[in-house]
């Protein structure tokens, strides 16, 4: 009987040894696939900086007159809000 309780303890054991290599082989490895993911990106990132530079070329001009002043704007927004809000409140009360 003490044989069978000392045997199974050592089981026990190397059970949570085999549990802890495999969690740090895998936490390991996403470290090590996040570590190159984030190099990858990084290169990217700076040969499309190289070899696509974009310059800009549009001239600073006068600014355009926008088609509608805010203030009307925001006059219809409210008024269209407003709508929805009462259409909604009255089919609540039904």
């Amino acid at each position: 009987m003490q044989q069978s309780v000392g045997a199974e303890t050592v089981a026990r054991a190397d059970l949570w040894q085999q549990g802890v290599e495999l969690m740090l082989f895998g936490m390991g490895t996403v470290f090590i696939f996040l570590v190159l993911l984030i190099l990858a990106t990084t290169l990217m990132s700076a040969l499309m900086g190289r070899f696509f530079h974009q310059e800009s070329t549009a001239a600073p001009g006068p600014m355009q007159a926008s088609p509608a002043p805010q203030a009307q704007q925001d006059e219809q927004l409210i008024a269209v809000i407003s709508a929805a809000v009462h259409k909604y409140r009255s089919r609540r009360k039904r």
